[in-house]
């Protein structure tokens, strides 16, 4: 019996090795963030399944994140080839979605996330889960990609990212990436930030006890890291962010508007 296997090096691996390239050098600023999601999970918990279709934590995460950012759409700006700052109002989310374990994740845009109900980003995500084939995003141009060169990809990255609109077309304006769901327990992640200019990665979620009213009571926390880049947001910006993403969360605004 063979002490080792040999397989080939997957195609769609060689996008993720570009991107690696991409960020080296960038100046990220990090926030790590431990959020009460007490409420929100109770809230979630009551609404009951539309049909076969299961209430979705990431879908809460960005319509979420989506709100904070409405009310902060500096925090993912790009920048063009003038060096100017292009503020987009809307809020493009790409959210890494499984089909199944062991698939690749497909990195999937929510459009103008800002403007749908958490109960329509859940249902967009469910339905990629379910018919990943639906989701057209990249389409020829990211089956393509993996046969060309390296240097003629890094290229083609270049020239997109320094057109904020061809960017937003094909990558979305923010980035989230869930990691707390492949294992138990709490636990921050350091977010993978190439080419956007914002980024959130959620992490686990670990139960502690708390003094709540004088009260010792046992909530649930959820660990979350905001990824920036310091060329665009300085940290005041970045941290007043971070506490309207933080009360959102908390209050589970997005989830009290669902018309369930």
């Amino acid at each position: 019996m063979s002490e080792y296997t040999v397989t080939s090096f997957p195609p769609e691996r060689a996008l993720v090795v570009d991107a690696g390239y991409m960020g080296t050098g960038r100046h990220i600023i990090y926030g790590l963030l431990e959020v009460d999601i007490t409420k929100p999970r109770a809230l979630m918990k009551s609404m009951a399944p539309r049909g076969a279709v299961r209430m979705s934590f990431t879908a809460f995460i960005v319509a979420s994140l989506a709100k904070a950012i409405e009310s902060a759409p500096k925090v993912q700006a790009l920048r063009d080839w003038r060096g100017r700052l292009v503020i987009f109002n809307d809020v493009d989310v790409v959210t890494m979605i499984e089909p199944e374990p062991g698939k690749v994740a497909i990195p999937h845009i929510i459009r103008e996330a800002n403007q749908k109900s958490f109960l329509q980003i859940n249902d967009e995500i469910r339905a990629v889960q379910g018919k990943p084939e639906s989701s057209q995003q990249g389409g020829k141009l990211v089956s393509l990609a993996p046969k060309m060169p390296r240097f003629v990809r890094l290229f083609f990255f270049w020239v997109v990212k320094k057109n904020p609109f061809w960017f937003r077309s094909l990558a979305g304006t923010v980035v989230v990436t869930s990691v707390g769901m492949f294992g138990k327990g709490g636990g921050w992640g350091i977010g993978f930030l190439p080419s956007h200019n914002l980024g959130v990665t959620v992490g686990g979620i670990a139960q502690k006890p708390i003094i709540v009213d004088g009260q010792l009571v046992e909530r649930e926390f959820l660990n979350l890291t905001l990824s920036f880049d310091h060329d665009i947001v300085d940290g005041a910006p970045a941290a007043r962010f971070a506490k309207r993403f933080t009360e959102l969360i908390e209050n589970g605004s997005v989830l009290e508007q669902a018309d369930v």
